[in-house]
């Protein structure tokens, strides 16, 4: 068996445990939806008690990397799995229900990063992009507009046909086209949220007036080891919705 590179032995043990088994992750050793070996098998692996890993791995549960499955095992979180579909979308109606989203493209093409999003992407300006931009219907009323991007380089041959067929198919989520189609898995995000006020071209997208206040949302999506993969913005109608999260 190929010997594990070194961590910082500092570390708690589980934690270093932890690192090893995400670092599997991100080299594809198991895949999405595939099945991990069992606590005992990995103990073995890194010669560590199984409460060691079990640690490790309820750590990764809870941060959505892994999901336990009662009676079947431990297995590698999926975007296609209904639980965590949606995890990213913190959109609650006023009775604070979360609603399905329609998804509506209305654009598809690509362009050169500027700087500002080059810099939350860590690629170069100028650096080619995949643009998509979207309408986000709830209760078949448009809630928000997206406005999209990722470096071309992660998503040679994807076109508007593949991303319309497949997010039709997954309930409107981009996050399992990357996952499937790409093996890019979306494990975090950081989100930048400021009031803004709905320009012509918006206002009319969402159907409200021009200068209605919106919420803005600036997301920078990663993926293992904290590598950056899509950037995002987001004008969201609070009229009927509101943002809502879990501080933990």
């Amino acid at each position: 068996m190929t010997k594990e590179p070194a961590i910082p032995n500092f570390m708690p043990l589980y934690e270093q445990i932890k690192r090893l088994i995400t670092r599997s992750l991100s080299d594809g050793e198991w895949q999405p939806g595939e099945m991990i070996p069992s606590e005992i098998a990995l103990a073995r692996r890194f010669n560590v008690s199984q409460g060691t890993v079990r640690k490790a791995i309820n750590e990764l549960v809870a941060e959505n990397m892994l999901m336990r499955r009662q009676g079947k095992g431990t297995f590698v979180a999926t975007h296609a799995d209904d639980g965590t579909t949606y995890r990213f979308l913190h959109l609650r109606n006023l009775a604070g229900e979360q609603e399905y989203p329609q998804s509506k493209f209305i654009n598809f093409s690509r362009g050169k990063a500027d700087a500002q999003v080059a810099k939350r992407l860590g690629i170069l300006s100028g650096s080619a992009l995949v643009q998509m931009q979207r309408v986000l219907t709830l209760s078949g009323k448009p809630v928000v507009y997206d406005d999209i991007r990722l470096p071309a380089t992660l998503l040679k041959g994807i076109s508007s046909a593949m991303v319309e067929e497949h997010v039709n198919a997954f309930k409107g989520t981009l996050y399992s086209l990357y996952e499937t189609q790409y093996q890019i898995r979306i494990i975090s995000a950081q989100e930048r949220i400021r009031a803004t006020l709905a320009d012509a071209d918006i206002a009319e997208l969402l159907g409200v007036a021009a200068g209605t206040p919106l919420l803005c949302i600036e997301r920078v999506a990663f993926t293992y080891k904290h590598q950056p993969v899509e950037w995002r913005m987001s004008y969201i109608s609070t009229e009927h919705h509101y943002y809502f999260d879990e501080l933990n």
